[in-house]
């Protein structure tokens, strides 16, 4: 368990979204934070992860946002904020990519390889050099190693964890294939629900903010947060839909004091034309 929160969140949630199967990057996600024994929702995509939420399937989920290579999975922030979905931590995961594949073969046997789209635009570099390779889009690393498995498909390779080779009793034909070593994924645990911590355990937090389309509008926000000693962690403009060429702005700040956040909050609701907390938790980085 990560936190006292979490051991209080697990103890009324009957089951953890996760998207994709056992032997996923998502699975790893929850064992860390729930432990290996907790019960839980394979999702064959995030709108299903944040439906089995909706529904109360499950009393939480977790979600990857973010990549260090292939950058943030944006429709998942507009998942978060257009079900009022609530962010109470966050998981920062070490991804090891491989190629795996039915044992007894070798690279040159293979034709194709499936993985999820984000495990794919990981490993750019290392595909590019098989050009002859078809690449083949699939719901989760681990989906697509199991489905090798049951198939018996020789001549297809997967891309995912040395955990889901072992599980599907695969073969890695080539180990961390990933462009950039130091690769690393962001999870958010969500629920439907707040779970608000003790002020003096938060130290940062995600919120949302629409500006009026005015020059300076963001330069002035952003004031606002350094003088309130935030530090800017992360930001993430999205289109809004009803009204083209205005965007959202979802961002993450971290903080020593809460009160230094809770002033900026204050100042912050009055200066945007909407403003919205998605999330108030302890920096998953420290």
């Amino acid at each position: 368990m990560n936190t006292t929160e979490t051991t209080a969140a697990t103890s009324v949630a009957t089951k953890i979204a996760i998207q994709g199967i056992k032997g996923s990057f998502h699975h790893q996600v929850a064992g860390a934070w729930f432990g290996n024994d907790a019960p839980l929702a394979e999702c064959m995509s995030f709108p299903a992860l944040v439906q089995s939420l909706v529904t109360k399937e499950s009393g939480l989920g977790i979600m990857a946002l973010e990549n260090s290579i292939a950058g943030s999975i944006i429709p998942n922030y507009a998942l978060i904020d257009n079900n009022n979905l609530h962010i109470i931590g966050e998981h920062y995961l070490n991804i090891s990519m491989n190629l795996m594949a039915l044992p007894g073969q070798t690279l040159s046997d293979i034709t194709e390889v499936h993985s999820h789209p984000m495990a794919l635009l990981q490993c750019t570099e290392f595909l590019g050099r098989y050009p002859h390779i078809k690449l083949v889009e699939s719901a989760d690393t681990a989906e697509s190693a199991r489905y090798i498995f049951e198939k018996e498909m020789k001549g297809i390779a997967a891309i995912g964890s040395p955990i889901a080779a072992e599980l599907f009793g695969l073969e890695v034909l080539a180990g961390s294939i990933h462009n950039i070593q130091n690769n690393q994924t962001r999870f958010v645990i969500v629920k439907t629900q707040n779970s608000v911590l003790p002020p003096e355990q938060i130290n940062k937090a995600s919120v949302k903010f629409t500006l009026e389309d005015t020059p300076g509008s963001l330069a002035t926000v952003l004031n606002v947060m350094n003088n309130c000693k935030l530090n800017l962690s992360k930001i993430q403009s999205m289109p809004i839909a009803e009204t083209p060429f205005k965007y959202s702005f979802f961002v993450d700040v971290v903080f020593e004091k809460y009160k230094h956040y809770q002033k900026a909050k204050t100042i912050l609701e009055l200066m945007t034309t909407q403003f919205k907390v998605l999330g108030e938790y302890k920096n998953g980085k420290l």
